[in-house]
């Protein structure tokens, strides 16, 4: 796409609402994909230029390394060639930008947990940007709002959908009127950079309450099986007999709770979950300790190269016993909703793949269904611990790839 002069419609009411004295913040939401980020950026960089000379300015992320992605890498180049002056200062999270003869200072923040409300505490900001805005917590996003304080400062947010309870949707998408906000919400349509191909793609990849939250781009619950594209007799695979390059091992500690372990191979490119373990202490009758679980593990592994073991965080004692007898472990990141969203994207896309063997992952997943009591995007605790297992691989799986498609789904990548 040539960004200088491509833009759609949508875009260009995004690029120009400033003018008008009318709204004092703008909100953008819809899709994935969609290219609300890049006008929104590049928007509020040229209304900051045209308006404010030696003020500071925020630029806020889930995380800055994530802003630097979403955002920046692509933005940065685009002003440069159009005769903005960008000097970044990374240590101190620091963009100085000289245009118009105007210079300001946007600092950047990174809106991770109720902690990072105390980062942004204390500036006075003449404007804001917020990406992702929607997987930021309340209390940063309200601080952010109070540091704008400038005569003239106006607030700019975007984000994905999720579920209509969310307090974004209900405080700022329900009451953008009362609040002088515009909102503008986006579909894939309104991208004239993405290609028919790859619109098609995302459409393949997302199914049920994914589907329609970041293809449609609707503020919808999570109701139903959490992976309702999957039939496990339809969609469970046989296990290849040879020819994996790679093993690893997935595992949900269990004491009076049920303990699951996934076996998966890497097979040109595919992980197969081979074969498992799950242990239920009260169907037994008795708790295993960790070294009895040290010993399943092992024969489980049945003499393989176990390159990682990706664990249940809160098991530390057990992590110390795979550890001293020699497994490379590492926590694995409990993000549930961002976890269920990359497993069930690493499923349509075949990445990852179940045999028929693992007949309590393959239970679970035709039981595993959301909690819609809790107001939130949570599954029910139960029927869920081959699924936390699962959820650990797939996240660590694609926390090392740089350019995995799954990526998309925690957080967005150029």
């Amino acid at each position: 796409m040539n960004r200088e002069v491509h833009f759609s419609p949508k875009q260009m009411r995004v690029l120009t609402w400033w003018y008008c004295d009318e709204w004092e913040a703008v909100i953008c939401d819809g899709a994935v994909r969609s290219g609300k980020t890049f006008s929104m950026g590049a928007s509020f960089f040229l209304w900051a230029q045209a308006r404010f000379h030696g003020k500071q300015l925020g630029l806020c992320g889930k995380t800055i390394g994530a802003l630097r992605r979403n955002l920046l890498a692509e933005l940065v180049p685009w002003l440069r060639r159009l005769g903005m002056t960008v000097r970044e200062r990374r240590s101190e999270n620091l963009l100085v930008v000289r245009y118009w003869g105007h210079e300001n200072r946007y600092l950047l923040f990174g809106g991770r947990d109720e902690s990072s409300a105390a980062l942004i505490q204390g500036s006075t900001l003449a404007g804001i940007l917020m990406d992702e805005t929607a997987l930021m917590p309340r209390s940063f996003v309200e601080q952010a709002v109070a540091r704008c304080s400038v005569p003239g400062s106006r607030l700019w947010f975007n984000c994905n959908p999720e579920g209509p309870q969310h307090w974004f949707y209900q405080e700022w998408i329900l009451k953008a009127k009362e609040r002088k906000a515009l909102r503008l919400h986006f579909t894939m349509a309104d991208n004239p950079a993405l290609p028919p191909s790859i619109r098609a793609r995302y459409e393949r990849a997302y199914s049920g309450v994914f589907y329609r939250r970041f293809v449609l781009g609707e503020w919808t619950a999570a109701q139903g099986l959490v992976y309702d594209f999957f039939d496990p007799e339809r969609d469970a695979v046989e296990a290849p007999a040879d020819g994996f390059q790679e093993w690893r091992v997935s595992v949900d500690y269990g004491t009076a709770n049920p303990a699951s372990f996934g076996l998966w191979g890497r097979r040109n490119g595919i992980w197969y979950r081979v074969a498992e373990y799950y242990y239920d202490s009260h169907k037994a009758g008795r708790q295993r300790t960790d070294a009895e679980y040290a010993d399943d593990l092992e024969r489980l592994a049945d003499g393989r190269d176990i390159r990682r073991v990706i664990a249940d965080p809160s098991a530390a004692s057990f992590i110390e016993a795979l550890r001293r007898r020699g497994f490379h472990v590492v926590r694995a990141d409990n993000a549930v909703a961002d976890g269920i969203r990359v497993t069930a994207d690493l499923l349509r896309t075949g990445r990852i793949a179940i045999c028929r063997g693992c007949r309590d992952c393959l239970r679970e997943m035709g039981l595993y269904c959301w909690d819609q009591r809790s107001g939130r995007d949570a599954p029910r605790k139960e029927n869920d611990h081959a699924m936390d297992e699962m959820r650990y691989f797939a996240m660590d799986l694609v926390s090392g790839e740089a350019d995995g498609f799954a990526a998309v789904a925690v957080e967005r990548r150029p």
